[in-house]
């Protein structure tokens, strides 16, 4: 790791991240941005190995640099770290890019580990939320087979899994509201879902990419 970009807006919990992040990478370069804004700044300004990126931020949500690293820099390892832990959290974090999601309340050597593993290709998950993630698909089973859903039934899961709402959807495409919501409910008996969380995750895992802000 060369560089690594810290988006944290806590002063202290920032610094603490960059001891581990210093740990981890002795020889590294740490920059830091403590909200939003510095962070999408940032992310367009430097090319970045890794990327450490909070949730809540006092000026939006960290999973907007989250989005704006995926889609100008493709190649960096983005990391959530955050004391926030539900499902409708790691889902949209997912279906955002993001390759790890670590909860701040492990032990910083854990911590250091799994970002070690991290800059190995090895996904940075802490042991509760690869629980979470394993539970979720033991109970509402494998996605469907990508021919299974039609051109347009993809479209529409694309768009719901980036958070928009049946109104938007409906402006996106080009479709009455009552017609996107006839695809839905196509895609949730397809899918064998019932909540739009269950539908970001299989948008994630179909490989249908989110770069829109959430709503």
């Amino acid at each position: 790791m060369n560089r690594v970009l810290i988006v944290e807006d806590v002063t202290e919990t920032r610094r603490w991240l960059v001891e581990i992040i210093r740990e981890a990478f002795p020889d590294c370069r740490i920059d830091e941005a403590a909200n939003m804004r510095a962070g999408i700044a940032a992310a367009a300004g430097a090319d970045y190995d890794l990327a450490l990126i909070d949730l809540g931020l006092p000026d939006g949500s960290g999973l907007e640099v989250l989005r704006s690293l995926r889609l100008v820099r493709p190649e960096t390892i983005c990391v959530v770290t955050t004391v926030i832990g539900d499902d409708a959290h790691i889902v949209a974090a997912l279906a955002a890019g993001a390759q790890g999601y670590l909860l701040k309340e492990q032990p910083p050597e854990t911590l250091c580990r799994q970002l070690k593993q991290a800059a190995q290709g090895i996904p940075a998950l802490s042991p509760s939320i690869a629980r979470r993630i394993m539970e979720h698909f033991r109970f509402t089973g494998p996605a469907a087979p990508e021919d299974e859903l039609t051109a347009r039934e993809r479209e529409v899961l694309a768009l719901i899994g980036r958070g928009m709402r049946n109104v938007e959807v409906a402006q996106a495409l080009d479709l009455a509201e009552s017609t996107v919501a006839s695809y839905i409910k196509a895609i949730y008996r397809k899918l064998g879902i019932s909540s739009r969380a269950e539908a970001a995750w299989h948008a994630a895992r179909l490989g249908l990419g989110a770069h829109r802000s959430e709503t």
